[in-house]
């Protein structure tokens, strides 16, 4: 009986554990059905999600370059720092490596991290644009959920002198300001897509599929001489210290082709580490800011003057006794020169010559001028924040309106403007198209003016230069002939014209038996011994004409001057 109890009690037992084991084998065997066939397509997401990654492969960007092939721009290789933060959690012994190497508040980064907003990404960086070396030796301390990409940053060889000019790209290689930002499209390549497989670590263990193949940006070729363009930059700054100023600007164009062979700005900034400059640094005012020209029209209005064909170059104007009453007002000069020739009036730069002489023609004739060289429109240079100037055509012109606008006042003027306007009068009249990119062909111009009129004011010019009492003696440029003007003009603010502060300029032209290059310099509110265009800028320009024919190679056409000997 014992025996009976003792087998029914053993078969008893068998039966349940072997029913527990049909259930739990039929729960797993549910499980694993349920898995493959209900769950499949959201699981193999997720695995291919923690294997597979669709990476950018990023595009090189073309690169920027002189007129000789010089780079300017130039991308290079960078590495880039990012963590998933959702399977991020370094040691304290790892945040101390990450802040010694990437140099980064660790604690505000992990603020950052356990954001509510950051918490359900899958990717944040954490440093970009590290030199590869350093990139490499932290990838090297094997912290987990650190990962690294290879992504392109822009190095500026020159550095200031062409900070302006060039601009400046963004971390993600995008172009912000000047000649990145206007050719944006052309230097930016696109990036391509492919599909890799990776490890735990996050490390690239296999390409698997190509999605898109990345197209390099295209090149860009200048028209800027980098040697010139270096030699303005070094006597503009030079220059500014010198006579204690707030900025200046410096343009080489040619005169044949339209070619911006130098464009210059000081105060200027490193692009390459530009975190502490000022923004106000940023903009090339060689075409960004206008102001008024002063005496440096004088030019126009006389060849406006003899373009009209009622004065020569011979013509005697009577300034006698140094000042003249236009309306309620009254135009002076600094003293009573008497009888002056149309070269004397630009020699002394006679405001009450000049009104006298452009007051005796209608009012528009002038207008007419200055409108055909360029004034009050845009170059067509193509560079982003190009101001037009300001040149109004008025439907009744006063005496005095028109007096103010034959010295200088009552227009507004770009410093490119006022290059092209120069380059009008050194081309035989003819306006050329000017350009900031190399020309391999040089376009066809637009006649603007007689060229028998721009021949006699070259002379008139060259007059201002080599005359013994004229204002343009220190623009004068050993073995060549040289033609310009100077320009000493109140700067204008809210309160009105300033009595201390002023614009300095000087634009000329050599050699003038065939000229090559136009220069064009402007000092902003020079504080030294002088503020006169003849003391500050003329200086300058002589200095930046003189490097820029030897570079140049054109040949002299005056005479060499000799030093006096004691």
């Amino acid at each position: 009986m014992k025996r009976a109890f003792s087998i029914v009690f053993i078969s008893w037992r068998y039966y349940v554990v072997l029913a527990a084991i049909s259930i739990l084998v039929g729960v797993l065997a549910g499980r694993v059905l349920y898995l493959s066939l209900v769950q499949r397509p959201f699981l193999q997401t997720q695995g291919e999600a923690r294997s597979l990654r669709v990476i950018n492969i990023p595009a090189f960007r073309g690169m920027i370059t002189d007129r000789n092939g010089y780079p300017l721009a130039v991308s290079a290789a960078v590495s880039s720092a990012w963590v998933n933060p959702q399977d991020f959690s370094p040691t304290a012994a790892q945040w101390k490596l990450l802040q010694r190497y990437l140099v980064i508040n660790t604690h505000k980064l992990a603020q950052q991290l356990h954001h509510e907003k950051t918490k359900g990404r899958e990717f944040f960086y954490l440093k970009r644009g590290l030199d590869p070396t350093l990139a490499e030796s932290l990838k090297n301390q094997k912290i987990p959920g650190l990962y690294f990409q290879t992504e392109f940053k822009r190095f500026y060889p020159e550095a200031e002198v062409s900070a302006q000019l060039l601009g400046f790209t963004n971390v993600d290689d995008r172009g912000q300001e000047g000649i990145e930002l206007a050719y944006n499209d052309w230097l930016q390549g696109v990036p391509g897509r492919k599909v890799v497989l990776h490890n735990r670590l996050g490390e690239v263990i296999s390409d698997l599929r190509l999605l898109r193949d990345q197209k390099p940006g295209r090149p860009v070729a200048l028209s800027i001489d980098r040697r010139i363009q270096y030699l303005a930059y070094r006597e503009l700054m030079q220059g500014v210290e010198k006579n204690a100023a707030q900025a200046g600007t410096a343009i080489v164009l040619d005169v044949k082709t339209g070619e911006v062979l130098a464009m210059v700005n000081y105060p200027s900034f490193n692009p390459n580490h530009r975190a502490d400059a000022p923004k106000n640094a940023f903009r090339n005012r060689a075409v960004t800011d206008i102001f008024e020209p002063g005496s440096t029209i004088k030019a126009f209005s006389v060849a406006s003057a003899l373009d009209s064909g009622k004065f020569n170059p011979n013509t005697v104007i009577d300034t006698f006794p140094g000042w003249i009453r236009v309306g309620r007002n009254v135009v002076h000069d600094e003293k009573n020169n008497g009888e002056l020739s149309l070269a004397e009036v630009l020699q002394k730069s006679s405001d009450v010559g000049t009104t006298k002489m452009i007051l005796s023609l209608p009012p528009e004739h002038l207008w007419e001028v200055l409108h055909h060289v360029g004034f009050g429109e845009q170059t067509g240079i193509e560079f982003p924040g190009e101001q037009a100037g300001v040149l109004v055509k008025r439907p009744r012109w006063g005496a005095f309106m028109t007096a103010t606008l034959s010295f200088g006042y009552g227009i507004s003027v770009t410093p490119i403007q006022l290059a092209r306007a120069y380059a009008v009068l050194a081309n035989d009249g003819i306006k050329m198209p000017i350009t900031l990119l190399r020309r391999d062909q040089v376009p066809a111009g637009e006649r603007v003016m007689e060229s028998a009129v721009s021949k006699q004011m070259l002379g008139l010019l060259e007059s201002v230069v080599e005359a013994k009492e004229s204002t343009g003696r220190l623009a004068r440029v050993p073995g060549y002939r040289v033609a310009g003007k100077t320009g000493t003009a109140r700067m204008l603010a809210n309160t009105g014209y300033q009595k201390d502060h002023h614009i300095s300029s000087f634009i000329g032209l050599a050699p003038v038996s065939h000229p090559q290059v136009v220069v064009a310099v402007i000092i902003y509110d020079p504080q030294g011994r002088s503020h006169m265009g003849s003391q500050v800028s003329a200086p300058i320009f002589s200095k930046i004409m003189q490097g820029s024919l030897r570079v140049l190679n054109v040949q002299p056409d005056g005479v060499e001057e000799t030093p006096n000997k004691a």
